[in-house]
């Protein structure tokens, strides 16, 4: 570290338009401003390649745990961003080209010595829908194509389905459709692009009306409760922005067992911070870029999870 501050940059969206008391990457910064550590914003469009070396245009950043005036910046400075101890990459999706493209700048900071929560190498590789692929096993039926056939032989076979894109995020374009629908076909058109674009369906699960469990890992070990986000009336998507309710659960038999099989996957691969998604007894998503839950699990059950995750991070970089 250097001269023993703990340098952290953090790249995420604007900190003005967040909400304070849900927001899990001002959790983070939180706990990184308690460890004294210096703290330096960044938006992905500061970030920069200079003759192969990683660049940012920093501003520093103070942050407090203040509903209404939560943050303070300095001036901007350019850095190189192997000056720094580690980097939060908390940009939302969507999981574009310049998604990549930024992941391409960060792994030459981390060839310069900076530790990236998560590595971009694996950002690129794990596609938060079809990661699953990798733990069918824990997964529930699931095709990924670009073929309308495929869907409507899909439909036919499992009589309900769930339809979403690969690079959405917050619960935006999934659909429900059940056998019979006259809509599904539109449905379908509009997820594969008239079959140019991959989409992925899987068996619809009914627990769903109990949450969309979301499961948080430091370093590849669960915290011990999920957070159960239970649909809105007449909705079928478990997601906070969409109006689902959060409430706090501890993990169960077959929540752990999910968890020994992708958990160890993760942390051999770097990615220090994740978040899955169990619905029932099946995994549905495996979430690496900006997963949240920290402040309501902290809220529900008395923790501190950035401090656990900021833990595994010190033990990384020695």
């Amino acid at each position: 570290m250097s001269n023993n501050t703990l340098r952290v940059g953090v790249v995420m969206d604007p900190i003005s338009g967040i909400t304070p008391k849900k927001d899990s990457t001002l959790a983070m910064l939180l706990e990184a401003g308690r460890r004294g550590a210096e703290i330096h914003y960044m938006l992905q469009d500061d970030l920069r390649l200079v003759a192969g070396v990683a660049h940012g245009r920093s501003r520093r950043l103070e942050v407090r745990d203040d509903h209404d005036d939560w943050f303070d910046l300095g001036p901007v400075a350019d850095i190189e961003l192997g000056q720094l101890d580690v980097i939060l990459m908390r940009k939302d999706p969507p999981f574009d080209m310049e998604y990549i493209y930024s992941t391409y700048i960060l792994e030459r900071a981390e060839e310069a010595g900076v530790l990236i929560v998560n590595k971009p190498q694996s950002l690129r590789d794990m596609n938060e829908k079809a990661y699953i692929a990798w733990f069918a096993d824990c997964a529930p039926h699931t095709i990924i194509t670009r073929s309308m056939r495929d869907m409507r032989e899909f439909l036919a076979e499992y009589k309900r389905m769930v339809v979403k894109p690969l690079e959405g995020m917050g619960g935006k374009s999934i659909f429900v459709v059940s056998e019979g629908d006259n809509n599904a076909n539109v449905i379908f058109e509009t997820l594969t692009d008239d079959g140019r674009r991959f989409a992925m369906a899987q068996v619809f699960i009914p627990e769903i009306a109990a949450g969309d469990k979301r499961i948080l890992l430091i370093d590849g070990e669960p915290v011990p409760y999920a957070l159960a986000r239970i649909p809105a009336a007449g909705d079928n998507r478990g997601n906070l922005v969409m109006g689902a309710t959060g409430k706090g659960i501890e993990l169960s038999d077959r929540d752990r067992h999910i968890c020994s099989r992708v958990g160890p996957v993760l942390r051999q691969r770097g990615v220090i911070f994740a978040g899955i998604d169990v619905i029932g007894d099946y995994l549905t998503e495996v979430n690496v870029t900006s997963p949240t839950g920290i402040r309501e699990l902290d809220r529900q059950f008395s923790l501190n999870i950035a401090g656990e995750l900021f833990d595994a991070i010190s033990r990384r970089i020695g």
